[in-house]
């Protein structure tokens, strides 16, 4: 037995080279490529924020043809859905300097009206790649002084208007861009209609005069974001 057990492992000694030698050799593999994670922006969560900018009243307004500064605040909700999309609400409050110009008539009679504060409740639904969103939105719009005044030579004169010149609507779009973690900033342009006003009762050359309450806007402005911690590197 002795014998048998030492010519087994002798012909296994002699063997296994030869085997070895004929065996083809490992193939090279390249280890894959490094892929860095991505980063993923999430606009989900309440902001607030403040901006300024300027008012420019439309054409036939009552506001005169100057612009006018003004500055306010924001706040709002978003959510992310389907990756690229966003869906929120905004309400937002205005300051504006006062402008007095109005419409001077021929005759001498002189139609002004003034507010110093506008703001908005809207929907706003926008596309986001990386840290930029490109948006949308609508919805109400308020301000404050509804009043008209007419007045000939400077003194004060009874007239009569329709429209309620306080109530309407408004509409927008913008771009905002996620600069640091919790931090955006935003430029905007925000349309405000208020409706028509017609000049019903008073002088002669002003009745039947008939004026739209409008604002067109630009706005630059920057929020903080609660909730949004940066950043979140993607598994690959």
């Amino acid at each position: 037995m002795k014998r048998l057990l030492l010519g087994a492992a002798a012909i296994v000694a002699f063997a296994a080279p030869a085997f070895a030698a004929d065996m083809p050799p490992r193939p090279y593999t390249k280890a894959p490529a490094y892929t860095a994670p991505q980063a993923v922006y999430n606009w989900t969560g309440f902001y607030i924020g403040g901006h300024v900018g300027g008012a420019f009243a439309g054409d036939n307004s009552l506001q005169g043809s100057e612009g006018r500064f003004l500055g306010g605040v924001q706040g709002g909700f978003d959510y992310q859905f389907a990756t690229n999309w966003v869906v929120g609400a905004e309400a937002q409050y205005s300051w504006l300097s006062s402008n007095n110009n109005g419409v001077l008539f021929p005759g001498g009679t002189l139609v002004t009206t003034n507010n110093d504060q506008l703001g908005s409740v809207t929907g706003r639904l926008g596309y986001t790649w990386g840290p930029a969103l490109l948006y949308a939105k609508g919805g109400y719009a308020w301000r404050d002084n509804s009043n008209i005044d007419v007045s000939v030579g400077g003194a004060p004169v009874a007239f009569t208007a329709d429209g309620s010149r306080k109530d309407g609507f408004t509409v927008g779009a913008g771009l905002e861009y996620m600069f640091a973690p919790n931090w955006s900033a935003k430029a905007e342009y925000q349309y405000y209609n208020f409706g028509n006003t017609t000049i019903t009762g008073g002088p002669a050359e002003i009745v039947g005069s008939r004026f739209r309450n409008d604002d067109h806007t630009v706005k630059a402005g920057i929020n903080y974001r609660f909730g949004w911690g940066g950043p979140v590197a993607t598994p690959y």
